[in-house]
């Protein structure tokens, strides 16, 4: 995983929100009582709690998270959509240890680590994962139905009907450029096969197991004739940069910008800019684009293990996020919370923050289904290695 950057006046913010946050789809501003649906509130254990009012509410869902005094997190960079902000946030909120592990992982590591470690002590009790990954993984029982107290103003298209999978914050696929080490940086996926960028374009992770660089991948499609039901377009763009030598194979992450390794890279908008403010104090000028040829948002999903060893804590996690505070934290590294609508409305939105997300020139406003993302992940899980072998 990786971060971010832009400069947006007040009607790109509201175009970008609005293509991210679906608004058409955006449902009542009133608190969820997910709570309701079970039939003795407050006599369940936590492992088996689909909402705060199982347990008895709020107030008992924190002193059962604090008993268990401890989280354990897995994939999440602190450079990530603010993660690091985040986990500093929840920690000094409740007092609870987070144990943060494998944060350049990928979305597949976390799945791994769920299936491979079930009824460990060191288990992941929470993942963050790609739609993809995480529409498996409910698939295979892996992640536990639990809906937020938000639960209800999230729209119907961002969640599971369960809550066992929930888009909580997501971005726009851009082109990261170091505009000193290229004179002109590319800003579309067509200026990506230019031969002046020989060996300098680079992926966050591998499409078979990585979130961000599946993203890539779908919207390299899109720029090429592709569609959400079609994906080889964009496997057979990437295959066609790898045979002009442009592809780089090394996974960029921030290391791999500084030393000067992987000057272009493609990954989501909110990590590409925050390299921006994270490289300027290192002279490094990190310039952001989101290519109007191949225009594609998507979320990230929050989930919790259905086997966690800390179930209360994972489950108090859930609610810090998608609480105002925790969406707000995601607004201010460059994500667009899945609330934004409704914290809008609700007059709780950091305005400040919200004014800086990147312009967006073609906003991605029809989601690919789960149907849709599983079939194209099949075809990316076969024909990814045979396109960019050799």
């Amino acid at each position: 995983m990786i971060t971010h950057r832009s400069r947006a006046a007040a009607l790109a913010a509201v175009l970008t929100a609005a293509a991210l946050s679906l608004s058409a789809c955006g449902s009542a501003g009133s608190t969820a009582k997910s709570g309701d649906t079970a039939s003795k509130a407050g006599t369940k254990e936590a492992k088996d709690a689909a909402s705060a009012a199982d347990l008895g509410g709020m107030d008992a869902l924190i002193a059962a998270a604090k008993k268990e005094g401890k989280l354990h997190v897995i994939t999440l960079p602190r450079d990530w959509a603010n993660y690091g902000k985040i986990i500093d946030g929840f920690k000094a909120k409740y007092g609870i240890e987070v144990e943060e592990e494998n944060p350049d992982g990928s979305s597949q590591d976390e799945i791994n680590a769920i299936t491979s470690r079930k009824g460990q002590d060191r288990a992941p009790d929470v993942v963050d994962l790609g739609s993809a990954f995480a529409i498996q993984a409910v698939k295979d029982g892996l992640l536990a139905p639990y809906k937020v107290a938000s639960f209800d103003k999230v729209a119907e298209t961002m969640k599971d009907p369960s809550g066992a999978r929930v888009n909580d914050y997501g971005g726009y696929i851009s082109i990261g450029c170091d505009a000193k080490k290229i004179p002109t940086c590319p800003k579309t996926f067509a200026d990506l096969l230019k031969p002046e960028y020989k060996g300098k374009v680079a992926l966050n992770g591998n499409p078979t197991k990585s979130g961000s660089a599946f993203g890539g991948v779908y919207a390299a499609a899109l720029a090429n004739g592709g569609s959400l039901d079609n994906i080889q377009p964009g496997i057979d763009f990437f295959g066609k940069l790898k045979a002009n030598g442009n592809f780089n194979p090394v996974e960029s992450t921030p290391a791999t910008i500084e030393k000067g390794e992987t000057p272009i890279s493609i990954d989501w908008s909110y990590l590409n800019a925050g390299y921006t403010d994270q490289f300027k104090p290192k002279g490094i000028d990190w310039q952001v684009s989101i290519p109007v040829d191949g225009s594609y948002a998507q979320y990230y999903n929050q989930g919790v293990n259905k086997f966690a060893p800390h179930p209360a804590a994972a489950r108090l996690w859930q609610e810090y996020l998608f609480s105002v505070e925790g969406q707000n934290l995601f607004l201010g590294g460059y994500a667009n919370p899945a609330l934004f609508d409704a914290m809008k409305k609700d007059n709780t939105l950091d305005a400040a923050a919200a004014a800086k997300l990147p312009v967006i020139e073609k906003p991605f406003t029809v989601f690919p289904t789960p149907e849709q993302i599983t079939a194209v992940k099949k075809v990316v899980t076969e024909n990814w290695t045979k396109a960019i072998a050799g």
